[in-house]
């Protein structure tokens, strides 16, 4: 690995795990609507347009009730999407040491994210483990881009006046490492396995 001086990490599935079935099945056991809430609300078009601040939370959540098929689902999908920041997202273990160690090796460490504004103002802080070991973060929301749109690698340089050969970025997501890369980046593609990821890093 190059010596980056700069490792940046995604939030949702790296540093915080992710399953977008936790806050449905804290009000339903029905497997048909929780798999119908899974697809109106984390695969619909407005949970990316929240995590692109397009769009408001109650203007998405009307859209997505809109389409449920029964009463029953048109609440499961208002409990899940009212409550998907307390249940969907967990600190990834070990992460939280890992991003300890790289500090102590005079490392700094960045968030560049796709996430929801309900995320913006540190509420992000709540699902990981050393929330404040981390020298910037960009959420997407707020800027109004996602990834793997390169404008939003661009803008996280800028915001913290980072050489792009400088950093490491790392994702779960391929296409997400790819468009780092192809603005200077170094890449790392997360698979879930933080002892690879350390050896990666030299840890």
């Amino acid at each position: 690995m190059t010596d980056y001086k700069n490792i940046v990490f995604d939030m949702g599935r790296v540093l915080a795990d992710y399953n977008a079935d936790n806050a449905t099945q804290e009000y339903t056991s029905d497997p048909a609507v929780i798999r119908e809430v899974n697809l109106l609300v984390y695969h619909s078009g407005e949970w990316i347009m929240l995590d692109a601040g397009l769009i408001r939370e109650d203007d998405a959540l009307k859209k997505m009730m809109s389409r449920a098929s029964s009463e029953e689902v048109r609440n499961a999908v208002r409990f899940s999407f009212q409550n998907w920041d307390r249940y969907n997202l967990t600190p990834h273990p070990g992460m939280g040491a890992l991003v300890r160690d790289l500090r102590a090796k005079g490392k700094k460490t960045y968030i560049l994210s796709n996430v929801s504004v309900r995320l913006d103002h540190g509420e992000w802080k709540k699902h990981l483990e050393t929330p404040d070991l981390f020298d910037g973060v960009f959420l997407s929301a707020p800027h109004k881009v996602l990834k793997p749109q390169r404008q939003i690698y661009e803008m996280f340089l800028d915001e913290f006046h980072l050489h792009a050969s400088d950093c490491l970025f790392i994702d779960d997501l391929p296409r997400n490492v790819d468009a780092a890369r192809s603005c200077g980046l170094g890449g790392y593609v997360f698979d879930g396995d933080v002892q690879k990821l350390r050896d990666y890093l030299g840890l």
